[in-house]
């Protein structure tokens, strides 16, 4: 059975794919427009490679830089961590020399970090682009107000 998603961040879209072509469009259109030779195959190499490129990229940011929060876990990147094993997440402070979450040496860029205190009183660093709706999901999850099957209990 599948776990309902109580947070989730993709890392990225899909649509950067189509920067590469779509700047090979508007170069074979200027070439057209311009006296002189066009040259099509060109245009279209390159705006297959930059699909390519970005496709790669893309799909590396997905995997690494996504979040998801279920009842039952917490995904970060590459890394799992279970929910049961979350002490707090209110009131911690984030010492320095904190582990990030997610296989990184830190937190990526462009995230902030919100400091979660395990079961064995280790303090790590989970992160999100929207920090402080990870931090409310969190509490709302630790603290008990949502059921095993993700509903806000009454």
């Amino acid at each position: 059975m599948s776990e309902p998603v109580l947070y989730s961040e993709r890392g990225s879209s899909w649509w950067p794919v189509l920067w590469g072509p779509a700047f090979a469009a508007v170069g074979l259109i200027v070439e057209v427009l311009s006296p002189g030779p066009a040259h099509p195959m060109m245009w279209s190499l390159f705006g297959g490679v930059m699909a390519v490129a970005a496709a790669v990229w893309v799909y590396g940011r997905r995997r690494l830089v996504s979040v998801r929060l279920t009842p039952v876990e917490l995904v970060l990147g590459r890394e799992v961590l279970e929910v049961e094993r979350i002490a707090a997440v209110t009131d911690v402070g984030a010492p320095v020399g904190a582990r990030a979450l997610g296989g990184g040496w830190g937190a990526p860029k462009g995230t902030g970090e919100v400091p979660i205190r395990l079961d064995d009183d280790k303090v790590v660093l989970a992160w999100a682009k929207d920090p402080e709706s990870l931090l409310s999901a969190l509490t709302r999850l630790v603290e008990g107000e949502v059921a095993d099957h993700g509903e806000a209990s009454s």
